[in-house]
């Protein structure tokens, strides 16, 4: 395996990082995390025209660009470092990748397209009951003519309360398929739900004989939607290790630029221990997640690729979260103020390392495939 970035990798890594510090500075993270809508339509559409954000991963014969995790996580890596706000987790990179996936042909060319031009917002819908493995799925489609209703309860629905598409887990006589809601949809109740982390909006969806088609490719559906799963987390640790980088970046410019008893803190020993483990969490971050991430991309044997996906997301949430936790250590006085962007990232990677299973319960499935 070829783990290494190419020129082109690189350039696409400073475009976006160009775009996202003119558009999601501190000051527009903090308008649009006190909104429930949490994103801005305009720079949504500004993404898609200018950008083709929304189609990274999209296949090429649907209106995307046809790349794959790689160029995913390295514009995650950099929505990370700018704590950027917007859908982008729900639609770009989890409800493509279970179309992709599992999708039904029908179904890839009605609702890909709308998404590479940053027409429709779309998320998935799975976890019941706090548990995210795609197995343990129970709510039940019944069929109704040639359509399904659902009843039953989703939680913490990435952007679930604004999506204008809702691509469902359920099961259909047995099988674990995919079934596509309209958000305006009767019988559905979209509640926002009050989170730490008010930068990534979460939402409780309850359905009560909600009318649903369904759109995958027919049969059982869930190893190809547990292959979706471990693809977003990939694309997930890619965004903890931008925003742990980012953190040690603000820690090491204060330290450089505070002073104390007329010399520069980082010049005293504690700050510097402090900033070097830092650094070699930010550094294994990256490692861990783009390691991940590259498996994904050139790898045949998906538990090879899980298990880089449990080390990925287990790593990579611990160290976000230290890193952050430190940063406000760094900063001192003023790092646990609400004026100080630190308590931001600190949300972000309290809120990311319980997404899709903590660390936990990465590393107890990593054992179990292991047989350990």
């Amino acid at each position: 395996m070829d783990f290494a970035f190419t020129e082109e990798h690189e350039e696409l890594r400073q475009t976006v990082r160009r775009f996202l510090e003119d558009k999601s500075d501190e000051q527009a993270v903090r308008g649009l995390m006190a909104t429930d809508r949490g994103y801005s339509e305009e720079l949504w559409s500004q993404m898609a025209e200018q950008m083709a954000l929304q189609g990274m991963v999209v296949p090429e014969q649907y209106g995307g660009n046809g790349f794959g995790p790689v160029e995913l996580s390295i514009v995650m890596e950099e929505m990370g470092r700018a704590l950027f706000c917007a859908p982008y987790l729900s639609t770009a990179v989890f409800a493509v990748n279970a179309l992709v996936l599992a999708g039904s042909e029908e179904a890839k060319s009605e609702l890909l397209a709308p998404i590479a031009a940053g027409q429709s917002v779309t998320t998935v819908a799975y976890v019941e009951d706090g548990d995210w493995d795609v197995a343990s799925v129970s709510m039940k489609a019944e069929k109704d003519g040639e359509a399904y209703r659902l009843t039953g309860t989703k939680s913490y629905v990435l952007d679930g309360h604004i999506a204008d598409t809702i691509l469902v887990l359920a099961r259909a006589g047995g099988e674990l398929g995919l079934f596509r809601v309209e958000g305006g949809a009767d019988n559905l109740k979209r509640e926002l739900l009050p989170t730490l982390d008010t930068t990534r909006k979460l939402a409780s969806l309850e359905f009560t004989g909600t009318h649903a088609t369904r759109v995958d490719s027919g049969g059982d559906q869930t190893d190809a939607l547990a292959k979706a799963v471990t693809r977003t987390i990939i694309a997930l640790a890619a965004e903890q290790a931008g925003g742990t980088r980012r953190c040690l970046d603000e820690s090491t410019e204060f330290a450089k630029t505070r002073m104390q008893f007329g010399r520069a803190i980082g010049s005293f020993q504690a700050i510097k221990h402090r900033c070097a483990d830092m650094l070699v969490e930010a550094e294994f971050s990256k490692s861990a997640a783009f390691h991940a991430a590259f498996r994904a991309a050139e790898s045949t044997d998906e538990a090879e690729v899980r298990a880089a996906a449990h080390i990925a997301k287990s790593y990579c949430s611990e160290a976000f979260f230290n890193t952050t936790a430190e940063t406000i250590q760094v900063h001192g006085g003023m790092g646990f103020t609400w004026e100080h962007v630190a308590h931001l990232f600190f949300k972000r990677a309290k809120s990311s390392s319980t997404m899709f299973g903590d660390p936990v319960e990465h590393r107890e499935q990593l054992a179990t495939q292991l047989g350990i």
